[in-house]
């Protein structure tokens, strides 16, 4: 059965992959500059 797909359907799955390892990727970059942007914050009100 694998011999009938073409090369693209057996991409699928990784650009699939790669897809959600890229948005994963975004949210956590925004995540963590959030959290250094809070720390910034509180740091220049404490001292």
């Amino acid at each position: 059965m694998d011999k009938n797909k073409t090369a693209s359907e057996q991409a699928k799955p990784a650009q699939k992959r790669d897809d959600r390892l890229k948005a994963a990727l975004k949210a956590n970059l925004a995540r963590r500059k959030k959290q250094a942007r809070l720390r910034q914050d509180t740091e220049t009100k404490e001292g």
